[in-house]
């Protein structure tokens, strides 16, 4: 059961406020939501209405009032619980060369072009591993013939000209080249077309492709930049009827393989694909998600494409072809020196920080930013603690380790969070995360809140000086002022690592506050044997609420200093 709905009809048997006081008061010792409706008139009942209002429970005059407020509430939590769904790891290179497919950009608007050719739309979906049909560009029909004798009739022909857009208007594209004798007729009635109906086009060759048979389904993957939203990507069907059936759904990137799934259950065509239709079997749906994951990195990657459509998208069984894709480019873009993923509203995945480390025993890790896929990893990390370690890091010893908690931790906003995860792969190829340093922004920007907790059996090997030595890097990059930490006073390792780094030391009543100014101004320090004497004193603490742990920074020294002495 997720909720209750409470329904009164006018009665002489009960009175209206008596029975919304009994209801009331069960319903404060409920943790489900209950709904009261409260039917008929006059000022009895507006009388009843009025104290579950008091009480904070939402009361109306009609069932379906309820119902649809309930189904409300019911679809924004599972909305929530899709959202915040573990995703599967997707084999995805997160950062493939592009430094040529920039070359390649600079070139086209050079030329004074803001449309790629199809050649050089392909060779973008190449790069992000989208699957494209076997292809080459023939300059002659005796390229052409090599070509095609190399890929396998049948195949397709067209026009390749940084001055024609629309090459079907033009006559530009000829289909179903079954043999050498329809291939020479076709590239030289498509030459004779473009010469008629475009003398000026500058013709680079003729490009000829390998036809997909016996495709199943005709998807669309797109994307356009929209004025407030920036980049959003299109998914639906596709091919000549796209813009009839309009069955689409929209989605901001970066995209995940959870994220992508829900795009497609967005969409009618989705059914077909997941069971299949009469002699039309299913596709391979985790296969169309790691396509739809690449697409969305290349959107990252590229905000100099304003507009981009893979149409179709040939769908089978167990394969997928990109045989036409279009791409125009964002001039303005392009040309002006913009902040990097400016064409998102979210941040994503920050592949910079990706770093190779050598810990002091020899022992090689991988140091990179936290994703929503790490949830199993991070569970094992904190299940796998010592007390002592929890303790020093959560402030209490955690037994349970819920699905929302971790959640928490991994699906993070990078724009106002930062986490570093060393992962380690074991002999036996198992991936392990060892130690995790995280860094939380205030609103202000100015201010920010780091930990850090290193897994029992790596600690003492440097891990934890590395990742606090990132964070404060991080924390420099995006401009904060000062990055803070709050240390039981009994983790005097971690207090003497701080201090190596500049921190400086500040007790309150229950906890010791590490501070580093990162533009140079600093704060006298506590000495180190004042930090241990209290450190003996003290046994275990449990933090305070953020409200006066925040009232305590602004203790001066000799307050501080007052409470050590008391």
């Amino acid at each position: 059961m997720d909720g209750i709905v409470v329904i009164y009809t006018p009665q002489g048997a009960a009175k209206p406020k008596e029975l919304a006081e009994a209801v009331i008061d069960l319903a404060l010792e409920k943790i489900k939501p209950v709904l009261a409706v409260w039917m008929g008139g006059g000022a009895e009942i507006e009388e009843a209405r009025k104290l579950f209002f008091k009480n904070n429970i939402p009361c109306y005059s009609t069932p379906e009032e309820a119902v649809r407020t309930y189904m409300y509430m019911y679809r924004y939590k599972r909305n929530l619980e899709l959202l915040y769904e573990t995703p599967h790891e997707l084999s995805i290179d997160l950062a493939p060369p592009k430094h040529h497919l920039k070359i390649l950009i600079r070139r086209a608007l050079n030329e004074g072009r803001e449309v790629l050719t199809e050649d050089e739309a392909e060779r973008f979906l190449k790069v992000y591993g989208i699957p494209t049909p076997p292809a080459g560009l023939a300059k002659n029909v005796g390229e052409a013939l090599m070509i095609a004798s190399k890929i396998g009739y049948p195949v397709a022909l067209k026009i390749i000209s940084p001055d024609i857009v629309h090459k079907t208007d033009v006559g530009g594209v000829i289909l179903g080249v079954s043999n050498e004798e329809e291939l020479r007729k076709a590239f030289n009635m498509i030459l004779e077309n473009i010469r008629r109906n475009n003398p000026d086009a500058r013709i680079e060759g003729i490009y000829v492709q390998k036809m997909v048979r016996d495709a199943d389904y005709e998807l669309i993957l797109g994307s356009k930049k929209d004025p407030i939203f920036g980049s959003v990507i299109l998914f639906g069907a596709g091919g000549v009827g796209v813009e009839v059936f309009r069955d689409y759904a929209l989605g901001l990137p970066p995209l995940n393989q959870v994220l992508a799934r829900r795009m497609m259950e967005e969409t009618r065509i989705y059914k077909l694909l997941k069971d299949g239709h009469r002699n039309k079997p299913p596709v391979n749906l985790e296969k169309l998600e790691e396509i739809m994951v690449r697409f969305s990195n290349m959107i990252v990657d590229f905000p100099e494409i304003k507009e981009i459509d893979i149409n179709p998208l040939m769908a089978s069984r167990n394969s997928f072809y990109a045989v036409d894709a279009r791409i125009i480019l964002d001039k303005e873009a392009a040309e002006k020196k913009i902040e990097p993923h400016s064409n998102l509203v979210i941040m994503p995945y920050p592949v910079k920080y990706i770093t190779p480390y050598t810990l002091k025993d020899g022992t090689h890790v991988l140091l990179r930013p936290i994703r929503p896929e790490d949830e199993p990893l991070e569970f094992e990390l904190i299940k796998n603690l010592s007390e002592e370690t929890k303790r020093f890091r959560f402030f209490q010893v955690i037994k349970d380790i819920t699905h929302e908690m971790l959640v928490r931790y991994c699906n993070i906003d990078y724009d106002r969070e930062m986490a570093i995860i060393a992962e380690y792969t074991g002999p036996d190829g198992r991936k392990r995360n060892v130690g995790v340093g995280r860094l939380i922004m205030d609103p202000t920007r100015k201010r920010g809140e780091f930990a850090v907790v290193v897994a029992d059996d790596f600690q003492g090997k440097g891990l934890g000086t590395k990742l606090i030595d990132m964070t404060i890097q991080i924390a420099d990059e995006r401009g904060l002022e000062t990055i803070y930490g709050i240390v039981m006073p009994e983790n005097v390792r971690m207090i003497e690592l701080c201090k190596k780094f500049g921190f400086n030391i500040r007790y309150t009543p229950e906890e010791v506050i590490v501070e580093l100014n990162l533009r140079g101004r600093r704060v006298p320090e506590i000495p180190e044997t004042e930090i241990r004497a209290r450190a003996k004193k003290r046994p275990y603490l449990k933090i305070r609420p953020p409200s006066e742990a925040k009232a305590a920074e602004t203790e001066t020294p000799a307050q501080t200093g007052r409470k050590i002495e008391e």
